[in-house]
């Protein structure tokens, strides 16, 4: 096992009765990075966290936690982690100082230094004005930033978020994401569990698709983009009724599957293009020509990248078809 892995494992299981929640899952996660591991609620992310941080004992396989066994070496592994879960863990009779004190004094700092720890963390993440409100009148953003702070009153080597931004505004969700940069910067190692893609993609440097407890795809946001295609053409019709007639000559014209988005005049098909990017934008133009030949109007059209959440579609349908 590597000493430069956070992370090391090598088909990793766990079955509740018939069920097999993970199903022979490999990681390696670097020092010092945040990796992803993104997948649908039930895809095994969270029992994958409570087997690595040692709250459930693995069936089978291996997993090493800085180069320690997590059924082995459990006391040593749980010296060098801390764990957010998905649900605020602090009190909410108490105020967010009076948390921090309790959990820092339950750490082992003496009384003035817990007080002392508590008011850094509280002014660090925006909350020295809350700090004498009970937390049970905290908004669901306060609530979060205190749990992570929570969490860190004794720096980790390795941190591990378990959909640390569930049901955030906006606002809100990016100010966790600014506490997760921070975070790294000094050195933790963060394993982020997530089913918001564009999450894992501000923020992770690789990305680990789980889906059915099984890892279906890994690496880069950029290698995942690319592994589905050079390119993705989003367009916007002028009329609605059109769409059924634009699939149909996209379709043609790329030989790629068209993908009708929510939006009643929008369309997205994948580019697979050998010739790379100039490959796929001349498939891009040649079917914008099929289209106008076609007497179908096209308002609005771009070529990028395929976004995370084409790429998760089309990984996720690969494996449905290969089962």
């Amino acid at each position: 096992m590597s000493t430069d892995l956070a992370i090391e494992t090598s088909g990793l299981v766990k079955v509740f009765g018939e069920n097999r929640a993970v199903d022979g899952v490999d990681l390696r996660v670097a020092a010092g990075t945040v990796y992803g591991v993104l997948g649908p609620n039930g895809a095994g992310k969270t029992t994958t966290v409570r087997m690595l941080a040692t709250l459930l004992r693995p069936d089978a396989g291996e997993a090493r936690v800085f180069g320690k066994d997590v059924r082995k070496d459990a006391d040593a592994v749980r010296s060098r982690v801390s764990l957010t879960g998905q649900y605020a863990s602090v009190d909410e009779d108490l105020t967010g100082l009076e948390n921090l004190i309790l959990l820092a004094r339950l750490l082992g700092h003496a009384r003035p230094a817990a007080r002392e720890r508590a008011a850094q963390l509280l002014e660090a993440f925006g909350l020295r004005e809350a700090a004498d409100k009970q937390v049970k009148n905290y908004s669901g953003g306060m609530r979060r930033r205190i749990d992570i702070a929570a969490s860190i009153l004794n720096t980790p080597d390795l941190l591990f978020l378990d959909e640390p931004t569930t049901g955030l505004d906006p606002r809100s969700r990016n100010q966790v994401w600014d506490i997760v940069r921070a975070v790294v910067a000094q050195g933790t190692t963060v394993l982020l569990t997530t089913q918001y893609l564009d999450e894992a993609d501000h923020l992770a440097s690789r990305i680990a698709v789980i889906d059915h407890g099984r890892v279906i795809a890994e690496g880069t946001k950029g290698e995942l983009k690319a592994s589905v295609g050079t390119g993705a053409v989003h367009l916007r019709l002028r009329e609605a009724d059109q769409r059924p007639q634009a699939e149909r000559v996209l379709a043609a014209a790329l030989g790629a599957e068209v993908l009708l988005d929510p939006d009643p005049v929008a369309l997205t098909a994948r580019v697979d293009a050998g010739g790379g990017d100039r490959g796929a934008a001349e498939q891009a133009a040649h079917a914008l020509a099929e289209l106008a030949r076609n007497g179908i109007t096209v308002d609005n059209f771009s070529l990028g990248q395929p976004s995370l959440d084409e790429v998760f579609l089309a990984l996720t349908d690969k494996k449905g078809q290969a089962a």
